[in-house]
């Protein structure tokens, strides 16, 4: 253990998170002497912690993430945030400082020595307001939030590959859509970005409110609304009301930017006073799409249309669902003053964060489209779309259960399954209410010999194996809770 002035390395970068801040953001005093120890980064597992991050302790459902202080600190942290008390002695690192916001602060330097143990009243608050005070030092960046019921992750994603065409921008990673996640991602803006793209996920009135106060977006995105997360929230108006939350948040001076082509999206309009931007694919939108082509694995091709201005686009996303992806980056690119030259630049190029959609390869030479990570009605029949544009053998699609629809439950798979029956040449149904899929698809018109109901992903693995017998695209998808990346892992692992 060394004097925590030896402990770092200074910063050699302005307005990058240092423990000073971090003492300050959570609730307690300000430290001079901790201004110039740079906090590499924020961690909530501690089996991702590198030297001098911050490890946060939660107490999760399953997890309490007091149990790993000791192992967040023995790999290196500078400082952990917790709630309950610690008993120092059993720390990695015995000589660790405890400071204590929930009572003053009165402490000399030459008594400090890292790593520092931050207790506070609640760690999910402390983050939340570490993140407020952590945006409010970044006045210069202008926020654009992303919501809805399907698209958030590939629109976040392609909104801020237009908007690196000009500006250093920041984007939220994976799923990191909550409320630990938005936190995080504002918990890494330094003085370089000037522009940060959010998704903003939810499953429950109030949620995305909470997000704003923090994140303080200047623009809003709403891809649509539909029955996701129906069995917490009750009702598709209590959904358009929560996802109506950003649009309520954006200021005057800000811009909104809403789906033409949803009604409830487009009622929106009516509890904002922001500047409006619609999109579409009629002449009804401020900013609309024609002559859409597809090509499969090659991606779109379509006209984008604002005011007299037409501009041919090459879209490397896959489905034409993907063209209302596009026409939202297009219209955040518009609000954020880019030409047409780098909208157009920024769509075109090639990505593979876009999507969560993977193609990769499988048995005889097969292609499988991994989009195991979560499903809804919507998603799932977009996703079967994309199965139907590609041609490349025999069309399999393993469905696994969608869960949380509450009482559209039954209606929704009947229309994935009628659906999967129209466009795939064999279907797999993984789980109990993937029976529902099974049976519209052979009322939609597919054999029921090539219809196998399954409820495991190990029993799926066994019927793909029979089914496999050639050249093939095999469609992967269901909700998170059926953990179907296994389907797609055994896939990989099989023998021709």
């Amino acid at each position: 253990m060394t004097d925590l002035t030896f402990n770092f390395a200074r910063s050699t970068q302005k307005m990058m998170l240092t423990l000073a801040d971090v003492l300050e953001g959570v609730g307690g005093p300000r430290l001079e002497m901790l201004a110039n120890l740079r906090v590499h980064g924020v961690s909530i597992d501690s089996r991702e912690v590198l030297r001098d991050d911050v490890f946060i302790a939660f107490k999760g459902e399953r997890v309490d993430g007091h149990n790993y202080v000791g192992h967040a600190l023995g790999r290196g942290a500078a400082a952990v945030l917790v709630e309950s008390d610690i008993d120092l002695a059993k720390l990695a690192d015995s000589n660790a400082t405890l400071l204590d916001v929930r009572q003053p602060i009165t402490i000399s330097d030459k008594v400090i020595r890292t790593p520092l143990v931050i207790r506070v009243y609640e760690t999910a608050r402390a983050l939340q307001k570490l993140a407020l005070y952590w945006r409010n030092r970044h006045p210069q960046v202008r926020v654009i939030g992303v919501t809805g019921s399907v698209g958030k992750t590939s629109t976040k994603e392609l909104i801020a590959q237009v908007l690196s065409e000009r500006y250093q921008t920041l984007k939220s990673e994976g799923n990191q859509n909550n409320d630990i996640g938005v936190p995080l991602t504002l918990l890494r803006l330094t003085d370089t970005h000037e522009r940060a793209v959010l998704e903003m996920g939810m499953d429950r009135l109030g949620e995305i409110t909470s997000y704003c106060e923090w994140a303080k977006p200047i623009v809003g995105v709403v891809t649509n609304v539909g029955p996701v997360h129906l069995e917490k929230l009750g009702s598709i108006e209590n959904i358009a009301l929560a996802k109506s939350e950003l649009v309520e948040a954006i200021p005057r001076t800000g811009v909104v930017i809403l789906n033409d082509d949803d009604e409830r999206v487009r009622a929106m309009r009516k509890v904002s006073q922001a500047r409006m931007i619609s999109y579409g694919l009629s002449a009804r939108a401020d900013v609309w799409a024609d002559e859409i082509a597809s090509y499969g694995l090659d991606g779109m091709t379509f006209q984008l249309h604002y005011r007299t201005e037409s501009h041919f686009v090459r879209l490397p996303l896959l489905g034409q669902h993907s063209v209302q992806t596009a026409l939202r980056a297009a219209a955040v690119g518009l609000a954020e003053g880019l030409s047409w030259d780098e909208i157009v630049a920024g769509l075109s190029r090639k990505s593979a964060e876009q999507v969560r959609l993977v193609v990769a390869k499988g048995p005889f030479d097969s292609l499988v489209l991994d989009d195991s990570y979560n499903a809804s009605a919507e998603s799932t029949l977009a996703a079967l779309n994309v199965l139907k544009d590609i041609d490349e053998g025999p069309r399999v699609a393993v469905l696994g259960d969608m869960l949380e629809l509450g009482n559209t439950e039954q209606l929704a798979h009947e229309e994935v399954g009628c659906r999967a029956g129209i466009v795939a040449d064999s279907v797999i149904g993984v789980g109990e209410r993937a029976r529902a899929i099974c049976q519209a698809a052979i009322e939609c018109g597919l054999s029921a010999t090539r219809v196998f109901h399954v409820m495991s992903n190990a029993e799926a693995l066994r019927v793909l194996k029979q089914v496999i017998r050639g050249k093939c695209v095999i469609l992967v998808k269901g909700s998170r809770g059926m953990q179907m990346e296994e389907i797609v892992e055994g896939l990989g692992e099989m023998k021709n």
